[in-house]
């Protein structure tokens, strides 16, 4: 086997964000518009609606996810049982008001032009956004097996 890595690509922070934003807004985009082709409860209006509502969606998740780290942070570095369910009931309502947060801020962005249907459509769309993209991310992992170091830090 060549063991020459002269041939090895270096990418910059900026590079790899932009890529993992370019991947998560084309999957999103995909999961969007299966969605609205399969389930008569999400509704959007064009195309290039879904797009912008993919780019929302990103920014959203990537919020609601940062911070439900910096509390799962919070409550891990804690000991004692009374920290360990106040973390569990914190991620629960995270995982909840977040769902709505998706849902009213879509609402507001997007008004009519945008129907994610209701609470547990959200919560499957965002499901499988989530799941597609891990196993994209997969893929891409398995495909630069032996080569060099995987691309967790593109998640």
């Amino acid at each position: 086997m060549n063991t020459d890595r002269s041939d090895l690509i270096s990418i910059t922070p900026q590079q790899r964000r932009y890529a993992s934003w370019m991947t998560d807004v084309f999957i999103y985009t995909i999961v969007l518009n299966l969605f609205v082709e399969y389930n008569d409860a999400i509704i959007i209006d064009s195309f290039t609606i879904s797009i912008f509502t993919a780019i929302l969606l990103k920014l959203l998740l990537d919020v609601i996810l940062s911070f439900e780290h910096h509390v799962r942070g919070f409550f891990a570095a804690r000991e004692g049982a009374f920290w360990s369910i106040g973390g569990a009931v914190a991620m629960v309502a995270i995982l909840f008001f977040g769902k709505l947060l998706i849902l009213e801020v879509v609402n507001f962005v997007f008004g009519d032009h945008v129907e994610l249907g209701h609470f547990i459509d959200v919560i499957v769309l965002i499901i499988a956004m989530m799941v597609t993209r891990r196993i994209a991310l997969a893929i891409y992992n398995r495909l630069g097996e032996g080569v060099g170091d995987k691309a967790d830090d593109l998640a």
